[in-house]
């Protein structure tokens, strides 16, 4: 394993995680209209081919 090409693969893949969750979150919020309040939130990574889950739980602030 390379871990050069390993560590750039994995920053590409997080990145877009990352910017298309929170393009989903924001769209969510205009369209239900929400203005304060929180929301519960859950991330699951799965790995296909893998019994591997990794779950991270959180709460997004609206106000």
């Amino acid at each position: 394993m390379s871990n050069d090409t390993f560590n750039m693969s994995m920053r590409k893949f997080l990145k877009q995680v990352g910017v298309t969750s929170q393009q989903a979150i924001e769209e969510h919020v205009r369209r239900e209209g929400l203005t304060s309040g929180s929301l519960k939130a859950k991330m699951t990574l799965t790995f296909e081919g893998s019994d591997f889950v990794h779950e991270v739980d959180g709460k997004i602030d609206l106000d």
